[in-house]
């Protein structure tokens, strides 16, 4: 059984394994809170073409730090980098 890793992991088990893989936190608790990671599609909207809001909102989502004094830009670059 995976560890609970409280609200700020929607899903411990994934979270656990990515880490095991060698991702970093941020990174594994970023994908580890996406409900369709897994899935293949490509239906998501070019960052490029979002608002700076919902940039933040994602941002908030996957949990990046500082992204209140980002700019659209580094929303962008820090979302890829994740």
């Amino acid at each position: 059984m995976a560890k609970n890793h409280g609200n700020s992991i929607k899903d411990d088990e994934r979270y656990e394994a990515l880490r095991d893989e060698g991702m970093s936190k941020q990174k594994a608790a970023r994908i580890a809170n996406t409900p369709d990671a897994s899935e293949k599609g490509g239906h998501a909207s070019k960052y490029e073409d979002r608002t700076k809001k919902e940039l933040y909102d994602e941002a908030k989502k996957v949990g990046i730090e500082g992204r209140s004094n980002m700019s659209k830009e580094e929303l962008i670059k820090a979302l890829r980098e994740g």
